[in-house]
């Protein structure tokens, strides 16, 4: 049986023909190429590789930026097609889209809106390529949801800049090619292109993850690592710059979750109708279909947000406490939905012959990274009230 995503709501017809022919190109590759490898390489812990130049192939690498390799100006994936493309992604596994969206958000993006024409020119078509692989390097042993107080530092020198700290949970950081790494210089944060052969750059990787299993997360050291001057982002100024970025991964990662959420609960629906308890079909069951009924009710409401700020981005109008909001509703909706059907499969939701558990581990990864809940909150508090309560 093919898979449908939920549309009880019509939400299909809120989508252009493109965008629809868009997501279902990105389906039918997780369905064919991605779902088969994802039993074995969540339980031996590595990242599927081999289809990497795959993301590329199909424009899932930066398919949001123009030119440099990525995308000819014009055709450039919209907000929302490039929403899609997270939401299927992250329907196989978040660490496949994790992959995807850090290589574009993080490292391709900075990259072009901070990066000088010869940077762009040197590292987005590989990039763009699935030749070179990328990593971000904000977060810290100390500092994670307070990225301002990185202790990175970058001293200048003569012909460019010393480079010493510890970055943490960084997603490609051992595969890496190239490391969008932000320190603090004379107090100013700035943004560093840091190739993986400079001197005194090494990388370690983290294991024994119960969540992001297909994933390759690790720490960044630098001991005197010397970074020369053409390597320094040039329009990268202060805790604004990182933080942009960010605020380009959230978005996808509200539309990333409904893919997980999307997934549990089609497995649920399916599950239900064949498992007989005490001689009918467990979907015969009141208690059933109510919690069946919560999961349309979440994840339409959740669709009818991403699907919003996708259109506000459209027209440049999305606002970083807009995406807040997104990102935590929907990823709450996502775990809720998660474990209502790890409980309603009984025993066999916690075997990886079903994805259920496997998304629910991931979700718990998920919601904490890129801004935990309660930091989202406290954005769209300051918002509403004015009044900045982070410090």
């Amino acid at each position: 049986m093919s898979y449908t995503s939920l549309n009880f709501i019509d939400i299909d017809s809120l989508l252009t023909e493109e965008e629809i022919m868009i997501r279902q190109s990105v389906r039918d590759f997780v369905s064919d190429k991605i779902e088969p490898l994802l039993q074995n390489c969540h339980r031996e812990e590595v990242f599927p590789h081999q289809l990497i130049k795959d993301f590329g192939r199909l424009g899932l690498l930066g398919s949001s930026l123009k030119g440099y390799g990525c995308s000819e100006p014009g055709s450039e994936l919209g907000p929302v097609a490039y929403g899609l493309t997270m939401q299927e992604l992250e329907r196989g596994d978040s660490g496949i889209r994790s992959f995807c969206s850090v290589q574009g958000a993080l490292v391709m993006y900075p990259i072009h809106t901070f990066g000088s024409k010869e940077q762009k020119e040197k590292f987005l078509p590989g990039l763009a390529k699935g030749d070179l692989i990328g990593c971000f390097g904000l977060t810290e042993p100390d500092a994670g949801s307070n990225p301002g107080g990185l202790k990175t530092t970058a001293k200048k020198v003569d012909g460019g800049y010393i480079l010493n700290g510890n970055k943490m949970w960084i997603t490609n950081g051992c595969v890496a090619d190239v490391a969008v790494v932000w320190a603090h210089v004379e107090g100013v944060i700035k943004g560093f292109i840091v190739e993986k052969d400079f001197e005194g750059f090494s990388t370690s990787t983290m294991k024994g993850k119960f969540s992001l299993r297909v994933s390759v997360t690790s720490e960044l050291h630098f001991q005197d690592c010397f970074v020369p001057d053409k390597n320094l982002l040039p329009n990268s100024q202060g805790l604004k710059s990182p933080l942009s970025c960010l605020t380009q991964a959230r978005y996808g990662i509200s539309w990333g979750v409904l893919g997980a959420a999307n997934s549990c609960y089609k497995t649920a629906l399916d599950y239900s109708k064949v498992r007989e308890i005490f001689g009918k079909p467990q979907a015969r069951y009141q208690l059933v279909q109510a919690k069946l009924s919560y999961m349309v009710q979440e994840l339409s409401k959740a669709q009818l947000l991403s699907l919003q700020l996708g259109r506000l981005k459209e027209k440049s109008q999305l606002k970083h406490w807009q995406v807040s909001l997104g990102k935590m509703n929907n990823c709450k909706m996502a775990l809720d939905i998660a474990r209502i059907a790890r409980d309603m499969l009984g025993a066999n939701g916690i075997i990886d012959e079903y994805p259920i558990m496997r998304h629910m581990l991931n979700l718990e990864a998920v919601n904490t990274y890129e801004g935990t809940e309660d930091i989202h909150k406290l954005v769209i508090g300051a918002e509403v009230t004015g009044i900045q309560s982070f410090r």
